[in-house]
């Protein structure tokens, strides 16, 4: 498990581990503008934040912890700080960071979010409404499909 899922360095060694041969550039954050994601020259400072604010919710206890890795989730999805492979990389960052601190990873709807379809709708219109700081629909849906 890793402690240290929470900083800067993890987030883009996560990257180049996942997309590698992939991408030449993987693990390295974008330095031009996309339709989404803050603006390049401010990636470093907002991933900053984003760790520090997620270290501050969890000693805290600013909210329950599942709601924590979504908030967590969704701001690194809004940073959008690669040119490619943001989604994947940040459900796969949330369920590190969740079993770092001893919680179940998430089902993400236990479907493909990749192709198109319902589930991916689904998901994409949580993110919207969290974009609008309503977060209850991605809460829902990140366990939605769970088994147990």
């Amino acid at each position: 498990m890793r402690k240290d899922a929470l900083t800067f360095k993890f987030i883009q060694e996560l990257h180049k581990k996942m997309f590698g041969r992939t991408w030449r550039w993987a693990g390295k954050f974008r330095t031009t503008e996309k339709n989404i994601g803050v603006d390049p020259m401010h990636i470093e400072v907002e991933i900053k934040k984003l760790c520090d604010d997620v270290a501050y919710q969890i000693k805290h206890k600013s909210y329950p912890f599942d709601e924590i890795a979504v908030r967590c989730h969704h701001h690194l999805t809004w940073i959008h700080p690669f040119p490619n492979g943001n989604g994947r990389h940040a459900r796969t960052f949330t369920d590190v960071f969740l079993m770092a601190h001893g919680a179940r990873r998430f089902t993400w709807g236990a479907s493909d979010l990749v192709a198109e379809g319902d589930t991916r709708d689904r998901y994409i219109s949580a993110l919207r409404a969290a974009d609008r700081g309503e977060y209850r629909s991605l809460i829902e849906f990140v366990r939605s499909g769970e088994t147990e």
